[in-house]
């Protein structure tokens, strides 16, 4: 069976509290374009982060979440002199931190910056077509461009409000040789 498979650029979700002393007391989002799960967006306002060795701009992807958190790839939080961990979306205790620069203000973060774990995302529904669960380890082969191959370890995720997709980072993007959305499909091992 087929699943979209996308490239999920770096970005950051911002906490409301972060978002007002980036950007000012009681500020909203202003979306841009709308993304392949239900309800996210990605926003015309972008911050800057700030590594050891660097900066770099980022989306801002919303709507507004319970803590910040920064997607890189390895080679972003290289760039910027970040040992970015991966882990799963969400899973940020332990991490590093950096500093986070808007318009109207900064925050030193404490922990938020991650490499995202690649993974698939399900509705319950669908995860009974696929013969997929939540948390387990699949795989998702792609014949693209020349470049055919089988990406392992990646998490079914799940959820009521999912849209099927598959998420990896810019630097698996460039190893499949991936421009834009393609079909990928799951591999069970």
């Amino acid at each position: 069976m087929k699943i979209m498979v996308e490239t999920s650029a770096r970005h950051i979700h911002l906490a409301q509290q972060d978002l007002d002393t980036l950007f000012g007391p009681e500020y909203e989002l202003t979306p841009k374009k709308s993304l392949s799960q239900p309800g996210q967006f990605a926003c015309v306002e972008k911050v800057e982060v700030v590594g050891p060795k660097g900066s770099i701009k980022l989306s801002i992807l919303g709507p507004v979440r319970k803590r910040t958190q920064i997607e890189l790839s390895k080679t972003d939080a290289r760039s910027i002199g970040i040992d970015a961990p991966l882990r799963l979306s969400g899973d940020i205790d332990g991490t590093p931190g950096c500093k986070v620069i808007g318009p109207k203000g900064a925050i030193e973060l404490a922990a938020g910056v991650i490499v995202a774990k690649r993974h698939a995302h399900f509705t319950p529904e669908q995860a009974v077509d696929y013969g997929v669960t939540n948390g387990e380890l699949i795989g998702i082969r792609l014949n693209y461009n020349g470049r055919s191959l089988v990406f392992g370890d990646v998490v079914a995720r799940v959820s009521a409000t999912a849209g099927l997709a598959v998420h990896i980072d810019t630097d698996e993007a460039n190893a499949a040789g991936l421009t834009g959305t393609v079909d990928g499909e799951v591999v069970k091992f």
